[in-house]
This record gives structure tokens, C-alpha cells and sequence, in this order.
């Protein structure tokens, strides 16, 4: 509701800020940020900046899903749907925790039409825009729900697919044996932010400022962190790829 009422409210105004030429709207924004950054207590005017920063790139990915239709353009430019399609096979019983849009299991549907794919999500208008989608290309191998996957009753599945999800578990451990036992799946597919994937994650840190990218991450692992964490759950990884600032996983159970 927030975020509609600023957006709304920035509509209006832009018709007026937008009459002034780009060369000094840029003069603008530069020169407020010099002044801003110029604090004496170096470690606060850093803070401020990383803020403003963070809000910056929360236009930006409000505006390239604007431009996506509804999907975020990352979803084609990195090609991350391809990981989780090369690694099923034609037939599987795939479950998606926390599918979000279901952009990722109507890829998979639509490449395999043997297979049967299950997405969960926690958000009713993530599975309303999924449900419309599917309708769109009326795939009767795919089906969401709408519900906690630790409410669920039983789901049985070959492979699990869990796409930005971890990190925002805070009992990651106890959260992978509970969706083994409802699955009994023994290959998990697994994508994470990794923590390493540019100095200024490590330098909000240093300077003591909270360093995730979304608010609600309880982590953003190393990989040897996920290595540990996943041993633990008595997944083991056999294939890592690191790319576009994410670690991505093929895990085998019980092995």
C-alpha cells in the first residue's frame, strides 16, 4: 500500500520534474550527493549513501519489471531457468517451495509435459499472477498452491527446487528435513545470493550496516557456509556453479 501511494504520488510530480533538461537533473541528484557524502564521521556519510543506493536499485527493479510486463527481465537475461531444466528429467515429480510468480516452474512444464510440477508460495498475489499464466498456456502438468510448505501434507516429489528461498529460513537445517520427509525427494536444486559477489556487501559490514540485499535474509552464505549447512541436513553438493552473484547447487540426498 506504501509503495502505491509513493508511486502514485511520483507520477503526478514527474510530469513537472521531467520538463527540466536531463543535464541538470543529473547536476542535481550528483551535487546532493557530494554534499551528502562530505560528513566528517566518514563511516556515517558512507551508511547514507549505501541508503540512498539501496533505494536507487529498488527503482530500478520497480522499472525493469514495468518493462518485463509483470516479469523481471533478470529472469531471460540470466537464463537461471535453464539450471533447474538441465537437471530434471522428463517425468520427474518437481516441487518448487516458494515459487514466487511461477516463472520457473512454468518453464519447466512447458519444456517437459511428461513431468508434474508442484509450486508453492506463501503469497496469494504471486499465485493468482501464476495461476494466469498457466491458464495463458493452459498446462495441465502444472499445479499452485497457496500455503506454508511446513502446513503441508504430503507431496511426494523426485526433485525439490528451492530458487532464492534459504535465505530467508532461519532454521534452514530443520526447514530441509521437514521438506524431505513431505517429498521424499532426493535431488535438490538449490540457488542462493552469494555473499561474495562484490566488495561492497563485505564493506557494509565492516562499517556496521546491515549488508543483505532484501530485508527479510537471514544470510547470504560464503560457500563453504552452505557447504556446512547443507551437510547438516545430510545434503550433499555435486555440482556448483557460481554466477551472477548467486551460488548454484545440485544436491544429492543421503549420499
Amino acid at each position: 500500500m506504501k509503495k502505491n501511494i509513493i508511486l502514485s504520488i511520483a507520477k503526478v510530480f514527474s510530469y513537472f520534474w521531467l520538463f527540466v533538461p536531463f543535464k541538470i537533473r543529473r547536476f542535481i541528484f550528483t551535487s546532493f550527493f557530494i554534499l551528502e557524502s562530505r560528513d566528517n564521521n566518514q563511516s556515517k556519510s558512507l551508511k547514507n549513501l549505501f541508503l540512498i543506493k539501496d533505494k536507487l536499485d529498488w527503482i530500478i527493479n520497480e522499472r525493469a519489471i514495468k518493462y518485463g510486463e509483470g516479469l523481471h527481465p533478470k529472469h531471460l537475461l540470466t537464463n537461471y531457468h535453464q539450471f533447474f531444466i538441465d537437471r530434471i528429467k522428463d517425468g520427474d515429480r518437481v516441487l518448487d517451495v516458494g515459487c514466487g510468480n511461477g516463472s520457473v516452474a512454468i518453464s519447466i512444464a512447458k519444456k517437459y509435459s511428461k513431468s508434474l510440477i508442484t509450486g508453492i508460495d506463501l503469497n496469494k498475489n504471486n499465485i493468482k499472477f501464476a495461476k494466469e499464466k498457466q491458464k495463458k498456456y493452459n498446462l495441465k502438468n502444472l499445479n499452485f498452491i497457496n500455503c506454508d510448505i511446513n502446513a503441508s501434507k504430503e507431496i511426494s516429489s523426485d526433485v525439490v527446487i528451492l530458487s532464492n528461498v534459504l535465505e530467508h529460513i532461519e532454521n534452514r537445517s530443520l526447514f530441509l528435513e521437514n521438506i524431505h520427509k513431505l517429498s521424499g525427494a532426493h535431488l535438490f536444486l538449490i540457488r542462493v545470493p552469494y555473499f561474495k559477489r562484490d566488495w561492497q556487501i563485505a564493506f557494509r559490514k565492516e562499517i556496521g550496516m546491515y549488508y543483505f540485499s532484501d530485508k527479510d535474509h537471514k544470510i547470504e552464505h560464503t560457500l563453504e557456509e552452505l557447504k556446512q549447512e547443507l551437510k547438516i541436513s545430510n545434503l550433499i553438493m555435486n555440482e556448483t556453479i557460481i554466477i551472477w552473484g548467486e551460488i548454484w547447487t545440485k544436491c544429492q540426498y543421503g549420499i
